[in-house]
């Protein structure tokens, strides 16, 4: 049994355990071990990803192995992770001349070539992106999916362009593809600029989509940085302009790891486990025969004509085991199945079928005549509905806004307010709740009735719609 969902730090390393997600016992500290039905889910969530970016990218891949003569050509991008980086210092029992380093991020990966492959303005836009794994010393508290030394599935896109309100639209380009693929995955989001102390190395700015997890703190599941010319003076990336002349390129980079399918577990499940939409389940439908002696032979050839009907056009599975069926309903409803089909000696007599969907736990018995894959299509619609709305209900409970810090006791959720541009009233606000300033919004949802200019929390001056949140 999984402890209940209140307890959200137990209850997620137990699902992530008890529905073969992840294992947690590989013998090095952060990294994890992806079971056959957790890499099936992150196929299907990264397929839906690919689609989505093959519309406007082309995909590539680029080796993990970065010199450091590289890496340290942007000195305010390397000491954002100087104290992440693994170095390979020997190879085999040689003492390597140039250190190399375990890809932190790709950037100083990426751009020498970007300096090759571009020449004049007909190669832009250029737009490329990889999903690929990338390695961090993480020191702090290592959690699976979220916190790691070894993102396995780091999607990171990297694009060049003619001038900076050419990168500008691509930075719109990247929210909307983003939140469609979060739209798809029914996770609500809040979309963010971050303050400048807590951009992107390298940056001009940076935009984060940010979620609310079961226990309040936000998770970080995607960002968008303008880069500007930044990266391009230094390695030096210039193109031949119209009338010939040559002028630096600017820049844009977004990534996703696979916090996405952290957050999908978490803000979805319950305390049964898994609760997935149908588009990503790796078991869609499970079809489960209730057998009574003397009747077993006809329910099971009815189960097999169902699954026969079923099998071409959805993942479905027969569960012909031995165990009964109150084990079986547990082991599917931990591990998400979204529709599950009960069949017994009556439903074979009068030609029906016992439904019930992962999200609602209810039974409801429907003729084999109804149970089509367009029906069912529909029906899967209408449960990423349901997903979608409750937990943007959920989100909208844990979001509060104040006009004074007075009216903070306890830091529980986003809290949202008018912070000025100051960087000593953002550093102050952080300090007084051990929190991180989100930054302003760059959308204020619709649901969320507030003003985007107002005075400063902590100055009075003028300033913009800010959140507050202890975050992971």
């Amino acid at each position: 049994m999984l402890p209940p969902k209140e307890n959200f730090s137990e209850w997620y390393h137990e699902v992530i355990q008890q529905a073969e997600i992840m294992d947690v016992r590989y013998p090095v500290k952060g990294l994890y071990v992806w079971f056959p039905f957790g890499f099936k889910l992150r196929r299907y969530v990264y397929e839906k990803l690919r689609e989505i970016m093959d519309k406007d990218h082309e995909e590539v891949y680029f080796p993990t192995l970065i010199p450091e003569t590289e890496l340290g050509k942007e000195g305010e991008h390397i000491k954002g992770f100087e104290d992440e980086v693994y170095w390979i210092t020997h190879g085999g029992l040689d003492e390597l001349d140039v250190k190399l380093a375990l890809r932190p991020t790709s950037e100083t990966a990426i751009y020498p070539m970007f300096k090759l492959w571009i020449r004049s303005h007909a190669d832009m836009p250029l737009r490329i992106y990889q999903i690929v794994n990338v390695f961090r010393y993480e020191t702090k508290h290592t959690r699976p999916l979220i916190r790691l030394r070894e993102i396995t599935s780091f999607k990171e896109a990297h694009t060049a362009h003619r001038s900076y309100e050419e990168a500008e639209e691509n930075i719109k380009l990247a929210i909307k593809l983003y939140k469609e693929f979060y739209d798809f995955l029914a996770i609500p989001y809040l979309i963010l600029r971050r303050p400048d102390w807590d951009k992107f190395p390298g940056a001009d700015y940076t935009i984060a989509f940010d979620t609310i997890m079961p226990d309040g703190k936000t998770m970080q599941i995607g960002t968008v940085h303008n880069l500007a010319d930044n990266f391009a003076k230094t390695f030096d990336i210039k193109y031949e302009t119209v009338n010939g002349s040559h002028s630096f390129v600017y820049q844009t980079c977004y990534g996703i790891s696979e916090r996405c399918i952290a957050a999908l577990l978490s803000i979805h499940g319950d305390d049964f486990g898994l609760i997935l939409p149908f588009e990503v389940a790796p078991i869609q439908i499970v079809i489960i025969p209730i057998l009574y002696k003397g009747s077993e032979d006809k329910v099971m050839n009815f189960a097999k004509e169902i699954f026969g009907k079923l099998e071409g056009d959805f993942r479905v599975i027969l569960d012909e085991s031995d165990e009964r069926p109150g084990a079986k309903y547990y082991k599917w409803e931990l591990k998400a199945v979204p529709l599950r089909i009960e069949i017994g000696p009556k439903e074979c007599d009068e030609k029906n079928v016992v439904i019930s969907f992962r999200d609602e736990r209810k039974k409801k018995k429907i003729s084999v005549d109804d149970l089509c894959k367009e029906n069912i299509e529909k029906w899967a619609e209408d449960m990423k509905k349901r997903l979608a709305k409750r937990a943007l209900e959920f989100m909208r409970e844990k979001i509060r806004y104040i006009e004074s810090i007075e009216e903070i006791r306890n830091l529980e959720g986003v809290i949202v307010f008018h912070l000025c541009d100051n960087i000593e009233c953002g550093m102050k606000i952080e300090e007084i709740f051990s929190a991180n300033v989100l930054g302003n919004f760059v959308e204020i949802p619709d649901w969320l009735e507030v003003e985007e200019n107002g005075k400063c929390i902590i100055c009075g001056n003028n300033g913009k719609i800010s959140a507050l949140a202890k975050s992971y």
